[in-house]
């Protein structure tokens, strides 16, 4: 306690006073003297004892911060008694709790960061695989047909290699918060048919039926180009899952609540053991072979929430798959 040079200055003032004060009363008078003697005393017993129980508390709430410091998982518990001591402390107990609520988050995000990154790793390496492999039969091969088509199968390896990495820059521009949507009027007849621009060669050349049913007067508000890169990952999905001869419907409902936009396909539908993580990232289903990576509707939802809209999946009753975009008004 007398560590500290304050205290121990007080006290030496204290004494010093005391020793003056009774000094004069015994010059005045003996039992003057006593009294003032006697009243010193307790004093500063009185003094002492209340600044060795406040010490105490200090060296407790000290304790209890160095466990929390020195303990993970340690709570930090703190006294309902009144006064400023107690107010430190209980201020203190929240400090801490906010700490461990941040160390606890930063190890989620840490693990989730390790975990997505394996899964990078792995969803790059399967590519690579296939094109090294084609690569080292194109170095064996003769005929000028083989070698176009293992030309060609390279190619499609290490395009699909740029779609990823740029998916997952993507993803991670927006996890990061760097991208800044514009909140703009967006006319969803005009954003819907620059979403399907991409795919106008590739619906023809399997014969995909489109039927799309929009409102001329429908609008909803977010950024137009974010907007159609998420529909692009959507109407990849369904034409993939349509396929040849298949059938793409696109609708949309405009209420004064919101906009909704439908995505309709008449292929084998979403199992539903997998529709509750559809929207995961690197998630795609039991079956190993399927085509891409989980990233397409990943970022999709990611786009759509970051811009106030919802997406949902689901299987219609008479076959296919269903995804519906809606907008709050």
């Amino acid at each position: 306690m007398f560590r500290n040079r304050e205290l121990r200055r007080f006290a030496a003032l204290f004494v010093g006073i005391a020793a003056v004060a009774t000094a004069v009363g015994l010059a005045l008078h003996p039992a003057a003297g006593g009294l003032v003697l006697v009243s010193a005393a307790a004093f500063g017993a009185v003094f002492w004892g209340f600044t060795r129980a406040r010490y105490r508390r200090i060296a407790k709430l000290s304790e209890q911060i160095d466990r929390v410091l020195h303990q993970p998982g340690q709570l930090f518990i703190s006294e309902s008694d009144e006064g400023e001591l107690s107010i430190l402390q209980s201020e203190i107990a929240k400090m801490v709790l906010r700490i461990q609520e941040q160390n606890e988050a930063l190890r989620r995000e840490k693990n989730r960061l390790a975990d997505s990154l394996a899964d990078i790793a792995h969803q790059l390496r399967t590519p690579l695989t296939s094109a090294n492999l084609t690569l080292s039969l194109l170095k064996n091969s003769a005929g000028e047909a083989e070698r176009r088509a293992l030309l060609r199968e390279t190619e499609e390896r290490f395009l699909q290699m740029d779609w990823l990495i740029t998916s997952l820059l993507k993803l991670s521009r927006l996890d990061a918060g760097i991208v800044v949507f514009q909140r703009e009027r967006v006319d969803v007849q005009d954003l819907i048919h620059t979403a399907l621009r991409p795919f106008s060669i590739p619906m023809e050349l399997h014969n995909i039926a489109l039927r799309v049913d929009v409102p001329k007067e429908a609008v909803l508000w977010g950024d137009k180009g974010w907007l159609s890169e998420a529909m692009q990952n959507i109407l990849k999905n369904c034409m993939e899952s349509a396929g040849d001869h298949g059938s793409l419907e696109i609708a949309c409902t405009d209420t004064p609540l919101y906009t909704e936009i439908t995505f309709r396909d008449n292929g084998a539908g979403i199992e539903p053991e997998a529709l509750p993580r559809l929207f995961d990232r690197f998630y795609r289903g039991k079956n190993t072979d399927a085509a891409g990576y989980g990233i397409g509707l990943a970022l999709c939802k990611t786009i759509l929430v970051r811009q106030g809209g919802t997406i949902t999946a689901k299987n219609h009753p008479q076959g296919g798959a269903v995804f519906s975009i809606r907008f709050p008004k």
